[in-house]
C-alpha cells in the first residue's frame, strides 16, 4: 500500500498493528498483507476499497480484530477466515458482500466475542456453527437478504447482549429459547417474516431494555412483565393481530373464547350489563358528589397527587404564586421565546418548569407547536410537558405558558461549559456519560423522525435543550420551532416538509436551510453532528478560534484518529487518568476515535451523506460496549 496514505502502524515485539483511516484508501486490498503474520489488529474501515476480500487474509494466524467495514467490498466472505481461529472481533459491515454466511468458517472462530456483517446482500440461512460462538457478545447481521428460521443453535450462545437481524427475511417463530440469554440488552427482529405469538420468556430478561418486533406477522397475546412493561423500551407496531399488553399500548382485549360467533354474543350481553350497572353506579355516585359538595366546604387536598394528574387545568394566577411571581430568583433561564421558571403546584409533587412565552412575533406559533408536538408524544428522553395555559394575566394581556416536569440537573450546556450551578452539584461531564446522553438524544431522535403517526422535526437540536433529570438520563425538549412532517413516502421525500422560515440557532443550523432548502429529519442528524462535536471537545461551534477555514466539524476530521486525544476535553478522560497514568489506552482512544467519526458523518455538509439514526446508535451501543472499567 502507498506510504501517501494516511497511515497508523504500530509494532511491539512481536505485535503488529495495522490501522488505516479516513477515507484515503482506494482500490484492492493487496495479497502482500497476508506476509504480515504477526499481524494481530488490521483496521481499514472507512476507505473506499474494492474488490474481494482476498483469501490470504487466512495466513494471519494471531488476527484478534479485523475491521473492513464500510467500503466498497464485493464478493463472499472467504472460507479461509476459519484460519484465524484467535478473532475476537470481526467487523465486515456496509459493503458490497454476497452469497451465503460460510457455514464451515464460523464453526472455528469459537473466540468471537463481536460480529457485525449488516448491511450488506449476505443470503441463505444462519449457520448451524454459529452454535459453537459460545463468547459471543454482539451479532449485527441486519440490513441483509438472510432467509429461514432462526436456528436453534443459537441457543447455546448465552453471552449474547446484543442481537439484531432486523431487515432481512426470516421466518417462522420467535425462539422461547431468547429468555435463555440472561445478559441480552438489545434485540431487534424488525422487518422480518416472523409469523408466532412472542414469547412470554422475554418478560423474564432482566437487562433487556430495547426490544423491536415491528412489522412481522405476530399475533396472539402482548405480555405484560419485563421490559413489556415499559411503552417506550419495546415497539411492536406493523402487527395487526396482537391483542393485550398493557393499556398504554391500545391494543384489542385478547379473546377467551374459542368461537368468534360467541365472543361477539358473549361481548354484547357483558356490555349491555356494563352500560346498565355503570349507568346506576355513576348516577349514586353523582348524586352523592353533589350532596357533599353543596353541604361541607371545600378542603386542601390533604394527599399531593403525583405526576398523574397531567393535563389538569392551571390558571395564570397559580403560576404566578407559583413562581413567587415570577421571580428572577425563580428564574432557570430564557430563550428566544420566553423564560423558564422554577416553581411548585398544588397538584404535583414535585418541582414544576414553568415556560412563560414572551410577547414576540412567532411566540404564538411556538406555543401552539410545542405543545401539539410534546402534547401528542410520549418517550422516555423527551421532556415530558404537564399541562398549558393560555389565557390573560391581571392587565387584561394575553398569557402563554407551559408547565414541564423539573429537571434537577439543568441542561448539558451548563454541563459542557461550567458555570457554578454546575459546580456546586458536584456533576462533571465524563466518557460514559457522554455516551449515555448521545444515546438518549439519539433514541429521542429516532422516535420522533419515524413515529408514524406523527413524525416530526426538531429544527433546534442544541446543548441547551437537553436537559439531564436525576439519574443524568437526557430529555430533549423546545419544540417552539418543531414541524410535522407530513406526505411521508418511503424515498426522500418521507422526511421532508417545506418551510420558508427557518430560525434555529446559529452554528447548529444545516447549511441547506441556509440556503432556503426544506426542512428534513437530515437537518436534525446535522445538528445532533455538531452536539456530538461539542461533547467530545468541549468547544462551541461558535468558538472564536473557528474561522471561515476551521470549523468545529473540520478540528475534529482533521483529527482523526492520530491526534484525536489533543482535541478531546480532558474531562472525559479524568475516571481513567489514575489508572491509566495519563496515558490513552487503546480501547479508550478507539471509543473516542468512533466517537468523533459519527459525530464527523451525522454533520456532513450533503445531507445525503449524513448517518442514518439508527445506525448512529448501534455504533454508539458498540462504543458503550468497548467502555473500560472504571467508568
Amino acid at each position: 500500500m502507498s506510504n501517501a496514505y494516511n497511515m497508523y502502524f504500530i509494532q511491539t515485539g512481536h505485535r503488529i498493528i495495522f490501522q488505516m483511516h479516513k477515507n484515503l484508501l482506494e482500490g484492492t486490498i493487496p495479497d502482500s498483507i497476508g506476509k504480515l503474520k504477526n499481524l494481530v489488529r488490521l483496521a481499514l474501515g472507512g476507505n473506499k476499497l474494492s474488490g474481494n476480500i482476498p483469501h490470504v487474509i487466512g495466513n494471519l494466524a494471531k488476527l484478534s480484530e479485523l475491521y473492513l467495514d464500510t467500503n466498497k467490498l464485493e464478493g463472499s466472505i472467504p472460507t479461509t477466515l476459519r484460519f484465524c481461529t484467535k478473532l475476537q472481533s470481526l467487523g465486515l459491515a456496509e459493503n458490497h458482500l454476497t452469497g451465503d454466511i460460510p457455514n464451515e468458517t464460523f464453526g472455528y472462530l469459537q473466540g468471537l466475542v463481536n460480529l457485525d456483517l449488516s448491511n450488506n446482500s449476505l443470503t441463505g440461512p444462519l449457520p448451524s456453527e454459529f452454535g459453537n460462538l459460545k463468547l459471543l457478545s454482539v451479532l449485527y447481521l441486519h440490513a441483509n437478504k438472510l432467509s429461514g428460521e432462526i436456528p436453534v443453535a443459537l441457543s447455546t450462545c448465552l453471552s449474547l447482549t446484543e442481537l439484531v437481524l432486523e431487515r432481512n427475511f426470516f421466518h417462522g417463530t420467535i425462539p422461547s429459547f431468547f429468555g435463555s440469554y440472561k445478559s441480552l440488552a438489545f434485540l431487534d427482529l424488525s422487518y422480518n417474516n416472523l409469523s408466532s405469538t412472542i414469547p412470554h420468556e422475554l418478560e423474564n430478561l432482566p437487562f433487556l431494555y430495547d426490544l423491536d418486533l415491528s412489522f412481522n406477522h405476530l399475533y396472539g397475546e402482548v405480555p405484560t412483565g419485563g421490559v413489556f412493561n415499559n411503552v417506550t423500551a419495546i415497539s411492536l407496531m406493523g402487527n395487526k393481530d396482537l391483542c393485550g399488553g398493557i393499556p398504554q399500548l391500545k391494543l384489542p382485549a385478547c379473546s377467551r373464547s374459542p368461537s368468534k360467533k360467541h365472543k361477539r354474543l358473549l361481548n354484547r350481553k357483558v356490555l349491555i350489563i356494563i352500560i346498565i350497572l355503570s349507568g346506576g353506579v355513576l348516577m349514586s355516585f353523582g348524586a352523592l358528589i353533589s350532596i357533599y359538595y353543596l353541604t361541607i366546604k371545600p378542603k386542601r387536598l390533604s394527599s399531593v397527587p403525583s405526576l398523574q394528574h397531567k393535563y389538569l387545568r392551571v390558571s395564570y394566577g397559580e403560576l404566578l404564586e407559583a413562581t413567587n411571581g415570577f421571580s428572577s430568583s425563580n428564574l432557570l433561564g430564557t430563550g428566544g421565546f420566553g423564560s423558564v421558571y422554577r416553581g411548585s403546584l398544588l397538584h404535583f409533587e414535585r418541582p414544576v418548569a414553568i415556560k412563560v412565552l414572551n410577547e414576540t412575533r412567532g411566540a404564538s406559533k411556538s406555543f401552539i407547536a410545542e405543545c401539539k408536538s410534546l402534547g401528542m408524544m410520549k418517550h422516555r428522553n423527551l421532556l415530558n410537558i404537564l399541562t398549558c395555559c393560555s389565557s390573560t394575566d391581571y392587565n387584561g394581556e394575553d398569557f402563554k405558558a407551559i408547565v414541564f416536569e423539573f429537571m434537577p440537573n439543568g441542561s448539558l450546556e451548563s454541563l459542557l461549559h461550567s458555570n457554578e450551578q454546575v459546580e456546586s452539584r458536584n456533576l462533571s461531564l465524563n466518557l460514559t456519560q457522554m455516551i449515555n446522553i448521545a444515546l438518549d438524544v439519539a433514541h429521542a431522535l429516532d422516535y420522533l423522525h419515524h413515529d408514524p403517526e406523527l413524525a416530526v422535526v426538531h429544527c433546534d437540536i442544541k446543548p441547551s435543550n437537553v436537559l439531564l433529570d436525576d439519574d443524568i438520563v437526557a430529555h430533549l425538549g423546545d419544540f417552539g420551532l418543531a414541524r410535522l412532517l407530513h406526505e411521508t413516502t418511503e424515498h426522500s421525500g418521507r422526511h421532508q416538509v417545506n418551510s420558508s422560515v427557518i430560525k434555529g440557532t446559529i452554528g447548529y443550523v444545516p447549511p441547506e436551510y441556509g440556503e432556503g432548502g426544506p426542512v428534513s429529519a437530515q437537518g436534525d442528524i446535522y445538528s445532533y453532528g455538531i452536539l456530538l462535536l461539542e461533547m467530545l471537545t468541549g468547544k462551541k461551534p461558535t468558538s472564536s478560534m473557528f474561522c471561515e477555514d476551521l470549523s468545529l466539524h473540520k478540528l475534529c476530521m482533521m483529527a482523526i484518529p492520530e491526534r484525536i486525544n489533543k482535541i478531546v476535553d480532558s474531562r472525559l478522560l479524568v475516571p481513567f487518568v489514575e489508572e491509566q497514568r495519563g496515558v490513552v489506552e487503546d480501547n479508550i482512544r478507539e471509543c473516542l476515535v468512533s466517537f468523533a467519526m459519527i459525530g464527523v458523518a451525522c454533520s456532513a455538509e450533503l445531507p445525503a451523506q449524513r448517518m442514518a439514526i439508527a445506525d448512529v446508535i448501534v455504533k454508539l451501543h458498540a462504543i458503550r460496549k468497548k467502555l473500560p472499567h472504571p467508568c
